[in-house]
């Protein structure tokens, strides 16, 4: 027999569909001809399907074990970041019942991709799983993810949902831009602040992005805010404030005003960026999210080694 206390993610559905969910492979007669039999309750007593679930609502599968673990599906090949080692990714900034806040190291992917390398999502999942913050049963009716994307190259903050309703309003606040977001640059030459706009066009194909200064077809409208930290020889440390967030936005819209990020062997400048290479093995752009805000929530990650560096070369060249 198995027993499941329902939480906030399975509330407020039709029962059948929640065990549709719990028992993902079992086919409709077999979920149907359990609740007429009574190998399933709800809250103790007889269920027909038609129920709307409700937080702390105790479901009773009276199932051998294999029976459920088949219908359910949850075996390790469907959950493969069961044992993950995630301590070496997994930096916690801020952390509640329904939002975590992480600092994704530069090098590792947001999201899976064509790749196959592991990904921030693989190794949330199973912090969640390893620390009982996520049971299969759970895992079956929702799944925890991350709700922005960083660069693979790119470190610093990156928000994700642990419960639904944290997921919909992550989802919410950066489609409305109430999630203010702020990033740390290292870039070529002086600059000063400045507010610029643009149009900015992905090309799929080369996983590149083009900026123009008119708008044009098929290119989004972006905003990009900007102001010096510190000023160097030829070198400035910049606070950016993202306020649209397309592709390769902030690596491209300051290179279009002449500001490169050193590092970005994609939009940047090559030859200062092998001198940052050699000197101080800076491989890709120096770009960090350093901070976000959302009402009174103030979330930072530190500066990274690797803008510690250039910064002390910056100061002395």
């Amino acid at each position: 027999m198995k027993e499941l206390k329902l939480g906030k993610n399975e509330a407020n559905l039709r029962f059948d569909k929640y065990l549709k969910k719990v028992l993902k492979e079992a086919p409709n007669s077999f979920i149907y001809k359990m609740l007429r039999k009574k190998n399933i309750t709800l809250n103790g007593k007889k269920a027909d399907g038609t129920e709307k679930t409700a937080e702390g609502d105790v479901v009773k599968f009276f199932l051998s074990d294999e029976t459920f673990d088949k219908m359910s599906g949850n075996t390790s090949n469907d959950m493969p970041f069961m044992e993950l080692d995630y301590k070496p990714y997994i930096e916690v900034l801020y952390e509640d019942e329904d939002v975590l806040f992480l600092n994704k190291p530069q090098g590792l992917l947001t999201q899976s991709d064509d790749s196959g390398d592991k990904c921030l999502n693989d190794y949330l999942l199973a912090y969640l799983f390893q620390t009982g913050k996520l049971s299969k049963e759970q895992y079956s009716t929702f799944h925890p993810s991350v709700s922005n994307r960083l660069d693979r190259n790119t470190s610093g903050i990156v928000l994700c949902g642990k419960s639904l309703k944290g997921s919909q309003d992550n989802a919410r606040i950066l489609k409305d831009r109430t999630l203010e977001k702020h990033y740390i640059a290292l870039v070529k030459g002086i600059a000063k602040k400045e507010y610029i706009k643009g149009y900015l066009f992905k090309d799929e194909s080369s996983n590149k992005v083009y900026i123009s200064k008119e708008p044009k077809d098929n290119y989004l409208p972006i905003e990009t805010e900007y102001e010096p930290i510190e000023t160097y020889k030829g070198a400035t440390l910049l606070d950016i404030h993202l306020i649209t967030g397309r592709t390769h936005q902030i690596r491209a819209h300051l290179a279009s005003n002449n500001h490169p990020l050193i590092g970005d062997y994609k939009y940047g400048d090559k030859k200062v960026n092998d001198i940052y290479k050699s000197n101080v093995k800076i491989k890709y752009q120096l770009l960090h999210s350093r901070m976000m805000k959302i009402g009174d929530l103030k979330v930072e990650a530190p500066m990274p080694d690797n803008f510690k560096r250039a910064i002390e070369f910056a100061k002395e060249n």
